[in-house]
């Protein structure tokens, strides 16, 4: 008798242990599954976050690239008669424009910031400008242009012309003969406030490959 109790208590730890061990494996699937799936709806959101940026950056370059070739040949025949170089001329106009998608560019064709005084002829818009060692926003009153080869044009006459305080006034612009020149001159002769405005020429120019604009 003594041993079939004895017998019966040890099945019945037995049984208890079993089922403790099967809450225990189960409560580690269940937590372990749980995780997993947290991870693996976090790997698929970072994934999916990384297509939608390879493809904006996709739609992006591609928008760049139309812009370039459409502005590019209008600089290279407008460059040739104001000893210009077209891809300083390109880039600038995609840095200024930004690849033709400020307002300025798609409501007025007007490339590069360009500034008027006739009401007729131009258009009040807010602008960012560098003021003393800082970006500012300020209203002006800008150039209206029907197309980009009219904004290209009035943009090199600028160059060749001068100002009308210094018809001199972009002589280094126009004497320098590589873009890496023609970018800091630009700089020097006070066309730009901005302090990174050569490099941010030369970046773009090496980046697109402009310079092969300026082949003859």
């Amino acid at each position: 008798m003594a041993k079939e109790k004895k017998s019966k208590k040890a099945a019945i730890v037995k049984f208890i242990v079993i089922v403790c061990l099967t809450i225990i494996v189960l409560g580690i699937g269940a937590v372990s599954f749980h995780y997993y799936r947290r991870y693996a709806v976090r790997q698929e959101q970072i994934r999916m976050a990384q297509m939608q940026r390879q493809e904006e950056q996709a739609r992006l370059m591609r928008m760049r690239k139309a812009f370039i070739k459409k502005v590019g040949p209008i600089a290279k025949q407008v460059d040739k008669s104001y000893d210009l170089l077209p891809s300083i001329t390109i880039a600038q106009a995609c840095l200024e424009s930004n690849y033709g998608q400020s307002e300025l560019a798609q409501k007025y064709n007007n490339l590069f910031g360009v500034k008027g005084t006739n009401p007729n002829t131009s258009a009040v818009l807010t602008t960012k400008e560098y003021v003393k060692g800082k970006w500012v926003n300020v209203k002006a009153r800008f150039q209206i242009y029907d197309s980009y080869e009219a904004s290209i044009r009035a943009h090199a006459r600028l160059f060749q012309n001068g100002t009308t305080w210094n018809h001199n006034q972009y002589k280094h612009v126009l004497a320098a003969k590589d873009y890496k020149k023609q970018a800091k001159a630009l700089v020097q002769d006070g066309y730009a406030t901005d302090p990174d405005y050569a490099k941010k020429l030369t970046d773009l120019i090496e980046q697109f490959n402009l310079d092969k604009y300026d082949e003859k």
